[in-house]
């Protein structure tokens, strides 16, 4: 009995030990984070060659679990992806976002041939797309990968500016983007990349100066066989610095301005007692920090003192006196003067500069003038809507600067019917529209400006200045305007098939429907018309107001992007229902260029399931256009589902998809996310093309449903 006990114990034992062993092992083989299952069986199905990609697959799978090819992991994430030199083609997938431990991420040396991809793995450490014949721009993605060290897109045919912006890839050390078609000027934010020691910029078509450069902690720079001009700046020149094939102007650099301090390489040693810093730099130059700003604040108190003693002798002037003397921009105009206050300064305790300069300055009234600076016409309409503007003395517009006919009021008012209803196509938060004919005949839209929307009407004729100098074939043109008798009026060139919405939601039995060739054809014209407005005018351009009433249809369905500049510079009432609003805006009010791109994927939508971007008609759930069809963008049956009726299934499921991943890239409820409208353009160009819809825009209604688009 007892033995047979022992041999019982002996039993459990073992099987105990046999299930902490296998439950070890279950836990070292656990399944792959699905996530980056996901990402790596999309990724898998866009290559085209995939034969090197052992044990990988479509759908499901354990990459961590079965050792995929290339794919490195700790615990159940994928942490590395290293598929250099494997003769992959195609492209890369939608969805490396979702790959967010991944920190090595190597492709280079393939031949995927395919526009550089938006999405990238966002803590990535290490990236190397370099010799992949890519094309296109640089993703702006990139802008948010804050833990980026390596950058390697070389050997590509990566085109336009870099759009990048660095300022928040403060740990980057070396940045390749060598033997590309790069061009424009380097971007002033390269001025954050404090952690930079290797810049490689060779044979590309960069212009302008390398100045940018000049202060970062660099050791080696090639900008050789570029378009740079002007010159070498001091602080680069001892350092491994490659240089040939540029146009750099010959003899000495033009001297500093004044107060500027001297040249000097950013200091990398930190020991107090190093060589070469910044510091140092000063000492030997026989004048330090400290007795500048000595000097100074030096000049400052006496500059104050004589103001006081100025401010009391003109205050026994004769009032008279005064007004003669007084300036509209002097610094001490009189406290009557617009823009002035009186400021009482406390009494001051002794200031002890680097020069020995010591006095005590006593309470005394000081006038500063407020009226604030001229408005910097630099700034773009996206950075100036997040602060308050200040009020501006008008600048004075001359008529005959603005390249549209002047109108008298008299002549619109006959060409409209007196304003009459009958002559009203249209009304919106600025003003209504009125169709009139003109007495050569032509047929124009009038827009009768509410008073109530411009706040000061002084400014309508630099309005009409900035709106006259638009001009691109899918913008709206503006034919001319009337300033006169308190009425301001625009006149525009009148297209007779109305508004995208009007086609899309007010068709009756007479209209023919969209089809799908004709949808995506107006998607990227109006995708153009946005990128002109935002990075081709200078400032960028935020409409406010992009929604599909504001999209006009020409004879041959060619859109038209309307109201331009107009809710930049009216006093504008958003429509919180409207559903095109961008989140951040509905929180804040605040619009930028990525709300409008937001609005510009809520109109996609529109355009793919035939429905209002709000409708309180439906269900609650499905009220919110966006918020309805964003999760089901890639469930490819859930999206056919969900296409207008009135395609009655004439449309290509490719097609489709590629629209989809469009839309879910411009919806994306965090604007830094939201790519810029250039890269919209290029990916429903490149749908256009692989679909060969060019050849088919005015003759197929679109290919039935199953069919492929290249059959």
């Amino acid at each position: 009995m007892r033995r047979r006990k022992v041999e019982e114990g002996a039993m459990a034992a073992a099987a105990l030990f046999i299930g902490i062993l296998l439950f070890g092992l279950s836990c070292s083989n656990a399944a792959t984070d699905p996530y980056d299952v996901s990402a790596l069986n999309t990724m898998y199905g866009g290559l085209r060659s995939p034969q090197q990609l052992t044990k990988w697959s479509l759908n499901g799978g354990d990459p961590c679990g079965d050792s995929w090819n290339g794919v490195k992991c700790s615990g159940t994430r994928v942490t590395e992806i290293k598929l250099s030199g494997l003769g992959l083609s195609g492209e890369l997938g939608y969805q490396l976002q979702s790959l967010t431990s991944v920190t090595i991420f190597d492709v280079s040396n393939n031949n995927l041939g395919s526009s550089f991809p938006y999405f990238l793995p966002p803590n990535a450490e290490q990236l190397n797309l370099a010799g992949c014949h890519l094309n296109g721009r640089l993703s702006y993605y990139i802008s948010q990968m804050t833990s980026l060290k390596y950058i390697d897109v070389s050997h590509n045919q990566l085109q336009q500016e870099v759009s990048v912006d660095f300022s928040k890839l403060s740990a980057l050390s070396t940045l390749d983007l060598s033997f590309n078609a790069f061009t424009g000027d380097l971007p002033q934010s390269f001025q954050a990349l404090t952690s930079i020691t290797d810049m490689y910029l060779q044979d590309n078509q960069f212009n302008g100066t390398i100045d940018v450069l000049s202060n970062l902690p660099l050791e080696n720079l090639n900008v050789e066989n570029n378009h740079f001009s002007g010159w070498i700046p001091e602080q680069l020149k001892g350092i491994n610095l490659h240089s040939k094939g540029n146009s750099w102007n010959s003899g000495p650099a033009p001297p500093p301005p004044p107060g500027t301090p001297p040249a000097s390489r950013p200091n990398r040693n930190h020991n107090s007692g190093g060589t070469g810093g910044s510091s140092d730099a000063g000492s030997k130059s026989g004048i330090g920090a400290g007795a500048i700003a000595g000097i100074v604040v030096s000049v400052l108190i006496v500059g104050a003192i004589v103001a006081f003693f100025i401010i009391r002798r003109r205050s026994r002037r004769s009032s008279m006196d005064v007004e003669k003397l007084d300036r509209p921009f002097s610094p001490l105009a009189s406290q009557e003067a617009q823009g002035t206050t009186t400021v009482q300064s406390a009494e001051m305790k002794p200031v002890q500069t680097s020069s020995t300069v010591s006095m005590k300055i006593f309470e005394t009234p000081v006038v500063i003038n407020l009226r604030p600076p001229p408005a910097d016409r630099s700034k773009s309409f996206d950075e100036s809507d997040a602060t308050a503007k200040p009020i501006v003395p008008t600048k004075k517009v001359s008529t005959s600067s603005i390249n549209s006919k002047l109108y008298s009021v008299a002549d619109l008012q006959i060409a409209t019917g007196s304003f009459s209803v009958e002559n009203l196509i249209g009304e919106g938060s600025v003003g209504r529209v009125y169709q009139a004919q003109l007495d050569d005949e032509k047929v124009v839209a009038v827009k009768k400006i509410n008073s109530s929307a411009l706040p000061n009407s002084k400014d309508f004729l630099e309005i009409v200045l900035d709106i006259s100098r638009l001009h691109h074939p899918n913008v709206t043109e503006l034919v001319g305007y009337c300033s006169e008798h308190g009425q301001h009026l625009l006149v525009y060139e009148f297209y007779r098939n109305g508004s995208l919405h009007e086609f899309l939601h007010l068709s009756d039995e007479y209209v023919k429907p969209l089809s799908w060739n004709n949808r995506v054809k107006i998607s990227l014209g109006t995708a153009r018309a946005l990128e002109y407005l935002h990075e081709v005018c200078s400032p960028s351009l935020v409409h406010k107001n992009f929604k599909s009433s504001n999209i006009l249809l020409d004879a041959e369905l060619n859109p038209h992007l309307s109201d331009c500049g107009l809710a930049a510079n009216f006093i504008f009432e958003p429509d919180q229902a409207s559903g095109y609003l961008a989140p951040e805006v509905s929180l804040s009010g605040q619009y930028t260029i990525k709300s409008d791109v937001y609005s510009f994927g809520v109109v996609m939508l529109e355009l793919v399931t035939g429905r209002k971007p709000f409708d309180s008609t439906r269900p609650r759930s499905e009220q919110s256009l966006a918020r309805w069809a964003t999760p089901l963008l890639h469930d490819i049956d859930a999206l056919s589902k969900m296409v207008d009726p009135a395609l009655k299934g004439l449309f290509p499921v490719k097609s489709l998809s590629r629209f989809a991943d469009a839309i879910a890239l411009c919806v994306q409820p965090e604007p830094e996310f939201r790519p810029p409208m250039s890269e919209v353009v290029e990916a429903l160009v490149r749908l256009v093309q692989r679909s060969n819809m060019s050849k088919r825009t005015f003759g197929n209604e679109g290919t039935p449903r199953g069919e492929t688009e290249d059959s």
